[in-house]
């Protein structure tokens, strides 16, 4: 397990498209389809990583959330890790995982890793926060809490950006990069970022 830091995408970038299918209802997802989401949320996670498997409750949590959901915020889940190195994260064990969790939110495969490079995604867990113009505004950690650290698991860096886009303030305060195992990238497609 190699720990990777996330890129820190520069804030103000325009979310990337993206348009992949969703593991559990096979439906393709884009990011047409969140054009009125106030706030969305994109993060790179995959089905056996320590670090996802760690906050894969708060993750749910998010997703359950009503009060944020009620204010407009939209989640979109991405997997890029490749299935012949590691498959343990193919869209079937994706699926079963995204079911388990109970995950209210997409869970899409990027089978090319397009949409990973795109978003200079390096790590599992990687979130990305986008405002309602799909203009970053939070790239970061989840909270404090690592495996085995003892920290409170209770996503309050990333809620606190999403209080902050949904009330139409921005975003404050230092963001510290995600970290976790890095993408399993295909053989030569290695990011150069």
């Amino acid at each position: 397990m190699a720990l990777t830091y996330s890129t820190m995408l520069e804030l103000g970038t325009k979310a990337p498209d993206f348009s992949l299918p969703d593991v559990v209802s096979g439906k393709i997802v884009s990011l047409a389809d969140q054009k009125d989401a106030k706030a969305l949320l994109v993060m790179f996670i995959c089905a056996h990583c320590p670090y996802v498997v760690h906050v894969q409750s708060e993750l749910a949590r998010l997703g359950k959330e009503t009060e944020f959901k009620a204010k407009g915020l939209k989640i979109v889940a991405i997997s890029s890790n490749s299935v012949e190195s590691h498959p343990a994260d193919s869209p079937q064990k994706l699926k079963e995982f995204a079911i388990a969790q109970g995950f209210d939110f997409p869970l899409l495969y990027d089978e090319t890793q397009k949409v990973a490079h795109s978003y200079t995604a390096a790590c599992t867990p990687d979130f990305f926060l986008f405002d309602k113009d799909h203009k970053l505004v939070y790239r970061g950690q989840l909270d404090d809490s690592r495996p085995g650290n003892g920290k409170p698991l209770d996503g309050h860096d990333l809620r606190a950006a999403i209080d902050s886009v949904l009330s139409g303030q921005p975003v404050g305060g230092e963001q510290n990069p995600s970290m976790g195992c890095n993408i399993k990238w295909k053989p030569g497609n290695e990011p150069k970022y």
